[in-house]
């Protein structure tokens, strides 16, 4: 007996596909959502533990250093349009552009990392002094994470579009600036509450 099979023809679909039809950009938005969460509790849990300090940051605890961390903060944010740029051009399917971008945004990252490792000097505390040292340690260091992953991920799909560059990996390029995007405003408001919670709180 010959069954009949249900067929579909879907020739015409396109191949590379961005934003929501595509898997990967699921990928990423989840992580960023878990990521943000997380950060969130660290930025909850600083405020809970001020309201249990009447100094802050507690006696004998330098208040942090501005300079380096303002620095930081002023490079991520003037890479802002690298990164749209950058996206742009992976969605116009631009390779010679978005390879340009690429090699840009991950000589940044790399900057922005290195920056990030100075800045725990900037604390002027270690991360076993006392609650509010935890925290900011734990903040610092769970954003710089963030700031890893992106770099990592940044010089492996530049290898990728020298070595074995396909139509496919351009959503890859557009959800990895997206990635950035997203790095950057996210340590925003925790560069506020770091720095200038404990002469604002």
């Amino acid at each position: 007996m010959n069954r009949e099979r249900a067929v579909a023809d879907v020739s015409g679909l396109p191949t590379v596909v961005f934003g929501p039809r595509n898997l990967v950009w699921w990928g990423t938005t989840g992580f960023a959502v878990i990521e943000g969460f997380s950060l969130g509790l660290c930025a909850v849990t600083y405020v809970y533990l001020r309201k249990n300090y009447s100094v802050w940051p507690p006696e004998g605890t330098k208040m942090p250093s501005l300079l380096l961390p303002t620095i930081n903060m002023a490079i991520m944010l003037a890479s802002l349009p690298l990164a749209m740029w950058t996206k742009k051009r992976a969605e116009r399917l631009e390779l010679g552009a978005s390879r340009i971008g690429l090699i840009l945004s991950a000589i940044v990252g790399l900057v922005v990392f290195g920056l990030r490792i100075a800045e725990f000097t900037s604390l002027n505390t270690q991360w076993n002094s006392n609650a509010y040292s935890s925290i900011i340690w734990t903040i610092l260091g769970f954003h710089g994470t963030l700031i890893l992953i992106d770099v990592y991920d940044t010089i492996g799909i530049t290898l990728i579009s020298f070595l074995r560059m396909e139509s496919k990996w351009f959503p890859e390029i557009a959800d990895n600036a997206t990635y950035w995007m997203f790095t950057v405003l996210v340590w925003f408001p925790l560069y506020l509450l770091v720095y200038f919670g404990p002469r604002w709180l």
